[in-house]
């Protein structure tokens, strides 16, 4: 099974995007991968609020995301955080895959 970092927005939203990210989650293990969402694993422990932790969080999730198979992108809209994974993601060589908040994939 493929692991695959889940990439979508969180800090503008909180409590829309932890159900929209458990839902990305859940339509990435249905397609037979393992899916790691680290904006919902880190906000458990880390305070997104805060400046410090925030970035923290975001060194935690991009240690995670040089670990993975693939990148998986939801959503319409790139955020500031999301834009530091996808740059880390190309740094590390991983293959992007881009979908809808519906899970439907973008084919460019």
């Amino acid at each position: 099974m493929k692991l695959v970092f889940i990439c979508s927005p969180y800090r503008e939203d909180p409590t829309l995007n932890t159900l929209r990210a458990q839902r990305y989650c859940r339509f990435a293990y249905s397609q037979g991968a393992v899916p790691i969402a680290p904006h919902l694993h880190n906000t458990q422990f880390l305070d997104d609020k805060n400046p410090k932790e925030r970035e923290l969080g975001i060194q935690l999730g991009i240690e995670i995301l040089s670990r993975a198979d693939e990148i998986w992108c939801f959503g319409n809209k790139i955020s500031s955080g999301m834009e530091i994974e996808l740059k880390a993601a190309k740094h590390f060589s991983l293959p992007v895959r881009y979908f809808t908040d519906k899970c439907v994939e973008i084919v460019e």
